[in-house]
């Protein structure tokens, strides 16, 4: 099979297709063609070497896979040849998702969502679940709770403004100006400009805020949310945040996404009653790894996907 592959950490030049050996599903697990890969900025992060979660090169990137199941292995019974699949399998090991054939547990991936492409069904896992697990798993958001969603226009943020708006939340997000209006696309029930307006002004008294930016906004963000309210982050929180949020009874969720087929499935659901739709800003085909990683360094709106 073509399959992207690196010989050594660095920048997005270190990315090269090669033929590699095809991968055979063993024991409970699928072997899917993949028609699209989703890139996530910790592809990134892991090719660089600032995140070594695959060890030292070669390795195959990527987790976010949406295509057809080719052949399933020893004990599956839910998936046939020729169903189309989608999911984040295997996470943090390595997938391999930037390849022609992946093989992945089957209770890690799902039926694709019918109502949208490979292409937008590849945008959807990684981001789609961290949303997912850290709104509803760690948040346990309520219908008319207040959620303050930072980095609304982002591949994690786009995602969880609509999740949350799915679910009933009155939803406030951060964005840069020139993604204001595709914020409130969305169904953001209001939109700050961060460059301009200090988000900790606006009308506080959250339940839930869900942080993905990092710096000093873990510690920010305890100022407008309520006492006994949630702080959810991707990135770690300072002690002295912890201590603050302690005093206020504010429960502080630090997150990992996780492989998860419930939420898969859900996050199905909520794309065929169109309620959420993945934004994918431009696709790239295999061979163009390299370029797709140097456009998603530019923080471009929604997704970026490899073809395969």
């Amino acid at each position: 099979m073509r399959a992207v592959i690196q010989k050594s950490v660095g920048g997005p030049d270190v990315l090269f297709v090669a033929e590699q050996p095809d991968p055979s599903p063993a024991a409970g697990e699928v072997l899917v063609r993949v028609k699209a890969a989703g890139i996530n900025p910790v592809d990134g992060a892991v090719r660089g070497g600032f995140y070594p979660l695959l060890g030292a090169p070669p390795f195959i990137l990527g987790w976010d896979i949406s295509g057809t199941v080719e052949a399933v292995g020893a004990g599956v019974s839910g998936f046939k040849a020729g169903d189309e699949v989608f999911g984040m399998p295997r996470f943090p090991k390595q997938a391999g998702a930037y390849a022609e054939l992946a093989a992945a547990p089957a209770d890690e991936i799902a039926i694709k969502p019918a109502g949208i492409d490979h292409v937008h069904a590849a945008a959807l896992p990684l981001a789609g679940l961290t949303a997912w697990q850290g709104l509803v798993r760690h948040g346990r958001i309520q219908s008319r709770q207040r959620a303050l969603i930072h980095a609304g226009a982002g591949g994690v943020g786009h995602l969880a403004v609509q999740i949350a708006k799915a679910l009933g939340a009155h939803v406030v997000s951060t964005a840069s100006p020139d993604k204001l209006d595709f914020v409130r696309s969305l169904g953001a029930d209001e939109v700050i400009d961060y460059t301009s307006k200090d988000f900790t002004g606006a009308a506080g008294n959250f339940d839930l805020v869900l942080e993905t930016v990092g710096g000093d906004h873990a510690e920010a963000s305890l100022k407008v949310l309520r006492d006994g309210g949630v702080l959810v982050s991707l990135l770690n929180v300072p002690d002295a945040a912890r201590a603050k949020a302690k005093e206020r009874n504010i429960r502080v969720e630090r997150m990992s996404v996780t492989p998860d087929r419930e939420g898969l499935v859900e996050l199905a659901k909520l794309v065929d009653a169109k309620k959420l739709s993945p934004h994918v800003a431009k696709v790239f085909p295999l061979d163009q790894a390299g370029a797709a990683h140097a456009f998603l360094a530019t923080r471009p709106i929604g997704k970026v996907v490899l073809t395969v």
